[in-house]
């Protein structure tokens, strides 16, 4: 989980530099299990791990995709890798 935190507040630092208002991090608490679909087969998530749901916030739609176009660009977005790749942080 700290790992996590660490990851995500150097991402959000990266995203409200591009005008990004907010972004929420919403953790794991009651997530159960379904008989034919559930968040844990939509997400692909391994035995034990944790579901994070993470949403941003923008002012509008076309400082998002401006915003977008930039960070393509962004050698800092290169470094920013998966969740999955903190498992070794």
């Amino acid at each position: 989980m700290e790992a996590y935190r660490r990851w995500a507040g150097n991402g959000a630092a990266l995203f409200r530099e591009y005008g990004c208002l907010e972004i929420v991090e919403s953790w794991e608490d009651n997530v159960p299990h379904g008989k034919h679909t559930d968040f844990h087969r939509a997400v692909n998530a391994i035995e034990g791990e944790k579901i994070v749901f993470t949403w941003q916030v923008w002012p509008d739609k076309a400082t998002l995709e401006a915003a977008e176009a930039r960070m393509r660009d962004d050698k800092c977005f290169e470094a920013a890798g998966t969740f999955r790749s903190i498992r070794s942080v």
